[in-house]
Order: structure tokens, then sequence, then C-alpha cells
């Protein structure tokens, strides 16, 4: 019911745990705005514990400004206060929106719409100077700007801002750098490196060239996120280590088509195959381990992932294609 309320209140901008909107949306937005408008600077806002940090008083108060049933207030109230079990242990903390409750995204929402997003939109209608773009998806923000005058203004307004409602930025991974289709050019006339990279969603956005020399934005699994994968795949193979192959093979088969389902974007081919070739080098391993005539040779291992495991193939549509069916306007 508290979905049906705010979803006709929360900003186009906002994309995270909203019905009919996912990653993929958000990472559409923000690829079509770095391509399409003019962005120069990008400042990429961590902030710092979000779900830890939020004031439940502050809470309360954004959920009352639009809901004046005492009920819905009292139960959400409830929920806020029922606390955390954690190996035998309840704990309960004045601050927090208690992650895994299931109405937890919603207030997440509430409590940024009241607490960045309004404030962010006047903010782009009444101070900036130029151009500005803003994508949110739950606690990660991106927004992009025109001028570095007004990136820098915004930082710090942004930073007051979450100070007064019980908020902080990540003081390491809050970043302004410099970002968009100019920003190569400009950095090689003052004798700079390539633009820094920033991380959204699991993907790192690089500024690239296609083959036409046209600016381009890249998008490239996170190393780290796909290392983390790699290595809750080599678990689950050494737990399964004495199954048939055939089992196997259909276990890896959905890993991959899941690993596929999302990272399989344009510009991420490199990523994706690195990633089979990984997940096959790990099975390889597996078997070779159990083997008592010696370990299994790449072209065996091959024939057999080949007849179990997807190609890796780009499954999703370049950003501007569905944004534009999305948003037809």
């Amino acid at each position: 019911m508290l979905n049906c309320v705010y979803e006709e209140e929360f900003l186009g901008f906002s994309y995270g745990f909203r019905p009919k909107r996912g990653q993929h949306d958000a990472l559409d937005a923000l690829a079509v705005g770095i391509t399409d408008k003019k962005v120069n600077f990008i400042v990429d806002a961590d902030v710092r514990s979000f779900f830890d940090e939020v004031s439940q008083s502050w809470l309360i108060r954004f959920v009352e400004h639009r809901i004046a049933d005492p009920r819905i207030i009292r139960l959400i109230q409830k929920w806020l206060k029922a606390g955390v079990l954690e190996d035998g242990v309840v704990t309960v903390s004045e601050k927090g929106t208690g992650q895994g409750s299931v109405i937890s995204p919603l207030l997440a929402n509430v409590y940024l719409h009241y607490g960045f997003d309004l404030w962010a939109e006047r903010w782009r209608r009444h101070e900036a100077t130029g151009g500005m773009m803003i994508v949110r998806y739950a606690d990660d923000i991106v927004v992009g700007f025109a001028h570095e005058v007004d990136a820098r203004r915004f930082w710090d307004a942004m930073r007051q801002r979450f100070e007064e409602f019980a908020l902080s930025l990540h003081p390491e991974k809050t970043r302004l750098i410099e970002f968009g289709r100019h920003a190569a050019d400009r950095r090689g006339q003052r004798g700079l490196g390539k633009p820094d990279t920033f991380n959204f969603l699991g993907f790192t956005h690089i500024c690239g060239r296609s083959r036409h020399g046209k600016f381009l934005l890249k998008r490239k699994s996170r190393r780290d996120r796909m290392r983390d994968k790699l290595k809750e795949i080599k678990e689950g193979m050494r737990q399964r280590m004495h199954q048939p192959i055939p089992e196997q093979g259909r276990w890896l088969a959905q890993v991959v088509r899941g690993y596929f389902a999302y990272h399989a974007v344009p510009t991420n081919s490199a990523s994706i195959g690195a990633f089979r070739h990984h997940v096959v080098d790990l099975w390889r391993c597996s078997l070779s381990r159990r083997s008592q005539h010696g370990g299994i040779t790449w072209q065996r291992i091959k024939q057999i992932a080949d007849g179990w495991l997807p190609q890796p193939t780009i499954l999703l549509p370049w950003p501007q294609q569905r944004f534009a069916v999305k948003h037809s306007r």
C-alpha cells in the first residue's frame, strides 16, 4: 500500500527498489545522460553506512509528512524497533532501518526522497549555471555537470545537506572526476592522462572511442566483483567435486547464464568472455583433482564445457535503444 502511495511522489531519477524499475534502467539513464547531455564532470557520491546510520526520528517525520494514519505509523515504528537477530542475539538500535526487513528498501527511498531528491532537484533548477544530470539507485548516487564550479558547489552543499539528516559522505569513496565526451581531448591538451573511471551498479564506466573515433561510453564488469563471484563458484565446485559431470554442468550453466543476464551488455564482451574462461578453468581443475589418470586436457574440458555452458554473447540492447522505448518522449 505504501508503495502505491509513494510511487506517485518519487522523482524520475530515483531507480532503486521501485516497481518496473531496475538496475539496468538506472544504467541506461546514466549512459544516455553522459552521452547525450553536456556532461564534463562527474560526482560519484558514496553515503557512508547509509542503512545503519538512518535517523529513525527523521524517518518517522518524513513518513508522517505523507501518511496520516496513526496505525501505519505505529506499525512502522514497531518494524524499526524489532531489532536484528544475529547468531541468536537480538540487537536493537536507535538508528538504521534494519537491513533484511521487507519494508527497509521503501523506508530508505522515503528518507533519501526528502533528504536528497527534492533538494537536489531544487538545486538543479535554481542553483546550477549549466547542465546537470542525476541518477540515484538506493544510496548509490552519480551526478553529472557541465561546469566544474557547479560540481564543487553541489558537492559542498550535498555534504552539508546530508549532515543535517545524520548522514555523511565517505571521504575516500566520494570523488569528483573529469568525465564525458570531451574529457579525453581536454586532458590531452593539458598533458594529462586518460580520464578516471568510476563504478556504478557493478560496472566500471570508461571514456572510450568507437571504431569511427567518436566518444563511446564503455562499461566493463568490475574486476573485484568478478573475482568474488569466481571464488564463490570455486567453493561451489569443491562441494560438488564428486558429482557426475551432467549435474555439475547443469549447475554451472545456471550460474553462467545468471551472470550473463546481468553483465552481457554492449562493450563488455571481453569481460564476459574472461569470466567464462575462468569458469571452465575451475571446472578443469576440479575434474583433474578427482581423476586417477592425470589431469584433464584443455581440449577435453572445452568439449565438455561447450556442451553445457552458454557462449559469451551480448544479450542486452544498447542503452539508447531501451531508454528510447521506455521514455519515448
